[in-house]
């Protein structure tokens, strides 16, 4: 019965080895296919998401600018064809 028992127990800590050994496997795999796509976008000079929403937000600041401008001139102009 004690034979029987170490068997198990033997087995059973392969097996959590095992499994160990597979998570750390996925996990490099992971960290390789990630580092692969980061590499491979990069040479196709894709944005990230941060950066194309940094040039969002300025484009989007840029024409409330301009808008803000061109209601000045009109109003500097409509003064002007007054007098």
């Amino acid at each position: 019965m004690a034979a029987q028992n170490k068997f198990f127990d033997d087995v059973s800590q392969l097996m959590t080895n095992a499994m160990g050994v597979a998570q750390g496997a996925k996990t490099e795999a992971e960290t390789a296919m990630k580092g692969w796509i980061d590499r491979w976008l990069a040479d196709r000079d894709f944005v990230t998401r941060e950066e194309f929403e940094a040039v969002r937000e300025m484009a989007i600041k840029a024409r409330t600018e301009n808008a803000e401008l061109r209601a000045r001139l009109d109003a500097l102009e409509t003064g002007r064809q007054r007098d």
